[in-house]
C-alpha cells in the first residue's frame, strides 16, 4: 500500500462503530505487544468474509486478511460478575 507523500499523523481512539445504513461494523483496537499493533476489523455482510487490516507503529499497513472470529467483541469489554 501507498503512503501518502508528506503525510501527517493521527490518532483514532479504540472504539467500535456500527453503521446501520450499511451493516458494517468497523472495529479499532491495539495490541501493544504485537509487531504490528495498531488494528482495524470490519465485520458485516462481506463476500468473503470479515477483514482485518494491520498497521505498524508508523501507521503503514502491515498486513491484511480475512479475520476468522465470527463476532465483534471487544477484547476490553469483561463479562460483570
Amino acid at each position: 500500500m501507498a503512503l501518502k507523500p508528506n503525510g501527517k499523523q493521527w490518532t483514532i481512539r479504540e472504539q467500535i462503530i456500527e453503521d446501520l445504513v450499511s451493516g458494517l461494523t468497523l472495529q479499532f483496537e491495539t495490541d501493544p505487544e504485537n509487531s504490528a499493533p495498531f488494528r482495524l476489523r470490519i465485520f458485516g455482510n462481506l463476500p468473503y468474509g470479515n477483514r482485518e487490516i494491520l498497521f505498524d507503529v508508523d501507521g503503514g499497513e502491515a498486513a491484511a486478511g480475512t479475520y476468522p472470529g465470527g463476532t465483534c467483541r471487544p477484547s476490553w469489554l469483561r463479562k460483570a460478575d
